[in-house]
């Protein structure tokens, strides 16, 4: 493609590219906010009196996420992105579109002056405008720290705003890494940020010279230690040497499975020092776990790990098989799934079913695809794998209450999602493709009995639809049997002798001259047609 080309045509060619990209990035977020303002128009025009259980940006975030195959934090950053340049800073959007900034730029200014009061943004927008050209070669230190300088000239308060809000978002999070490895973020004050990094550099210092791990590799093993209460020391493995571990670590006791698929349950757990116990669930084949295979596994919530990691995290692990349990008309006809096809179903899905979503199965609710049928359940909406999936509860909110989505499960897993504009999008089970044995057909004898089973509670719907018809009216005739012997009872009391010898008149409870009725119902009863002529005929009393 460069052949022929000097160096400065190629360098020319990369600027232009990277120019073309900024100006596609404008007109992408200029698209998401024409998105936002008609589904805000929409929200208006349909909650003028009632607020709307899904709002606009949320609508609008969902859509695009789904559009980009985007997870909901990335899909929502964007929105408030495109919301920001298209009301607060259009000019700085103009100088996207022209290719003039980098959308890296744009981000970090549209981050550092959310907090900006409206009514100055027009004053902070001139001074950027000006200056934003100049900063083309700074570093993003370089560049947030004009940017503050700048918001400090136009709006103090908002600076002093962004360090309480900063302080009040200190978190500590834990993300699935790369090989098996995790990522531990945390933000907290400067001040003990500064005191932790002396802690572990301290910590990570108080080995021989002998210790095989580097500075950074202690400091690692330190913050372990630090946070999971385990001992530290050195690991030079000589006997004699005077920093080495001297109690066993406590080790955090795994979980694993062996299936088609195989998944695990609580296992037996050793207490931490700190009174808590850690469950670890893994997914691995029946060959890997037992080394007759080399497969990789796959850690809920972090992600693929190699066989010799399965297979030490198995050890001691409790094993429960992962597979479709087999078809039930009972547990079809129950709304809630049972435990065995709970983790089938979470081992096959792994994360959200939404288009983009990476939330991990184990945080998401199990929905039917279809809805169940509370009334009649054997009409359909059973609890079947093939009618359940997994969605994070901000996703399932939108599948249930917001209009225009839909989504339909194929007998493989498969969900076709369609959104308000019509888009579709198809999401396959993650599990399935790294453990080819949970999505397995069924083979032809199971099929068979599935098919019969469908026949026969067909068959007795009808049956099935009578029978509450007839527990319904026995429970109201027997509740109003008590009730006219109750009345019966007070006018006795009230009346005495006298209500046998000289009966009612009242043309509202003629009842009461009747003998007691007894209140249970003999086994032959039965209750009034289903098809009254009039259905407001008065009782018959």
């Amino acid at each position: 493609m460069f052949e022929g080309w000097s160096d400065l045509r190629v360098l020319s060619g990369v600027q232009g590219s990277y120019r073309q990209i900024a100006a596609a990035m404008a007109a992408s977020l200029a698209g998401i906010a024409e998105l936002l303002d008609r589904r805000t128009a929409e929200e208006l025009d349909a909650a003028l009196h009632v607020r709307s259980v899904i709002t606009a940006f949320d609508r609008t975030a969902v859509e695009v996420g789904a559009a980009l195959a985007l997870p909901s934090p990335k899909a929502r950053e964007l929105v408030r992105q495109a919301d920001a340049l298209h009301t607060r800073l259009p000019g700085l959007g103009a100088l996207l579109a022209a290719g003039e900034v980098d959308y890296d730029t744009v981000a970090m200014v549209l981050d550092r002056t959310d907090l900006v009061h409206e009514d100055v943004m027009a004053q902070l927008e001139a001074a950027l405008l000006e200056r934003v050209r100049g900063w083309a070669c700074f570093s993003r230190k370089q560049l947030r720290d004009a940017v503050d300088a700048l918001v400090k000239e136009v709006d103090a308060d908002a600076v002093k705003q962004r360090r309480t809000r900063a302080y009040d978002q200190r978190r500590v999070s834990v993300a699935a890494g790369a090989d098996g490895m995790a990522v531990v973020r945390g933000t907290m004050s400067a001040e003990d940020g500064a005191a932790l990094d002396t802690r572990l550099t301290a910590i990570a210092k108080k080995v021989c010279a002998c210790d095989p791990r580097s500075l950074v590799q202690r400091r690692a093993d330190a913050f372990k230690a630090l946070t999971l209460g385990e001992p530290f020391g050195c690991m030079c493995g000589r006997n004699d040497c005077p920093d080495a571990v001297a109690a066993t670590p406590v080790a955090a006791t795994p979980v694993a499975a062996t299936p088609v698929g195989s998944t695990p349950a609580a296992p037996p757990q050793q207490s931490l020092p700190m009174g808590r116990q850690v469950v670890l669930n893994v997914i691995a084949s029946a060959e890997t776990v037992t080394g007759l295979g080399n497969a990789a596994g796959y850690l809920l919530g972090y992600g693929v790990i190699d066989a010799e990691l399965v297979r030490e995290l198995a050890r001691d692990a409790t094993r429960r098989l992962v597979e479709a349990p087999r078809f039930e008309e009972r547990q079809a006809l129950t709304y809630r799934p049972s435990d065995a096809l709970a983790r089938f179903v979470r081992a096959r899905d792994l994360t959200c079913r939404f288009p983009g979503c990476t939330v991990p199965a184990t945080q998401c609710d199990i929905d039917h695809t279809t809805p169940f049928d509370h009334e009649d359940p054997a009409a359909g909406g059973w609890t079947v794998p093939w009618n359940l999936a997994c969605y994070c509860r901000e996703h399932h909110r939108h599948k249930t209450f917001d209009t225009g989505w839909r989504d339909q499960q194929l007998v493989d897993g498969t969900i076709i999602w369609t959104a308000p504009t019509g888009h579709e999008y198809r999401t396959v089970p993650a599990g399935v493709g790294l453990f080819p044995g949970l999505g397995r057909a069924r083979n032809s004898a199971e099929r068979r009995r599935v098919a019969a089973a469908r026949q026969r509670l067909h068959r007795h719907r009808d049956a099935s639809t009578y029978n509450r018809y007839r527990n319904q009216q026995a429970r109201d005739e027997v509740r109003n049997r008590r009730w006219r012997n109750g009345f019966r009872g007070r006018y006795l009391l009230f009346k005495g002798e006298f209500a046998h010898n000289v009966p009612s008149r009242s043309p509202f409870g003629r009842f009461v001259n009747d003998p007691f009725e007894p209140e249970s119902l003999p086994p032959d009863w039965h209750p009034p047609p289903q098809d009254r002529a009039d259905p407001d005929e008065p009782p018959p009393f």
